[in-house]
């Protein structure tokens, strides 16, 4: 496995299949249908915000996105909605998503997004893109990596508790659960 700043050349559109894979399941009502959604993603999305994992033949197999104050990941406004979905569906969509939108904070590196290939899951690749993240905080002066995961997944909850990552609040999201399918966020933190 190779981890490497940013996303190898070419690699946008797997990038965008992996997160869309990852986030679909909180994401689909507002972003599908799929082929909408993976335009939309595969525009927006910043390879300089992320971090990649390959394998030894040069596929995609895993991503770890961030945000600064500088940038994200995975963003994009209005017009970016409407290339995908026209002037009224952005208007809502773009209404809607702002209600779960993420503080970007200056004490720790906030991490947008962490996929990895249901292939290679298992393999240690979550793992090394955290270290990696780690290691980008730490380059870039933050004390910790912040994250938040939604209730619906305790597996990548239980992945962050063995990586040493330590609750910090959990954040209801209210009737928004009924779009989104999840009750609340639990951001965690990790010291780097």
């Amino acid at each position: 496995m190779i981890i490497s700043a940013g996303l190898p050349p070419g690699q946008t559109e797997a990038a965008a299949r992996l997160y869309w894979q990852a986030f679909s399941g909180k994401l689909h009502r507002v972003l599908g249908p799929d082929d909408r959604a993976l335009a939309f993603i595969t525009q927006v999305i910043d390879p300089g915000h992320a971090i990649s994992a390959t394998d030894a033949a040069g596929t995609l197999i895993g991503i770890a996105g961030f945000k600064t104050y500088h940038g994200a990941f995975v963003a994009g406004g209005l017009t970016d909605l409407a290339r995908s979905y026209g002037l009224p569906g952005a208007l809502w969509r773009s209404a809607t998503l702002s209600l779960l939108a993420r503080d970007t904070e200056n004490r720790r590196l906030l991490t947008d997004g962490l996929a990895v290939a249901e292939a290679a899951r298992g393999r240690g690749v979550g793992t090394a893109l955290i270290d990696a993240l780690s290691q980008e905080a730490r380059r870039r002066g933050y004390p910790a990596l912040r994250l938040d995961v939604v209730d619906t997944n305790p597996r990548a909850q239980a992945l962050y508790t063995r990586l040493g990552f330590h609750v910090e609040k959990e954040t209801s999201i209210g009737p928004l659960r009924h779009i989104f399918g999840f009750h609340r966020t639990i951001t965690m933190i990790r010291a780097v």
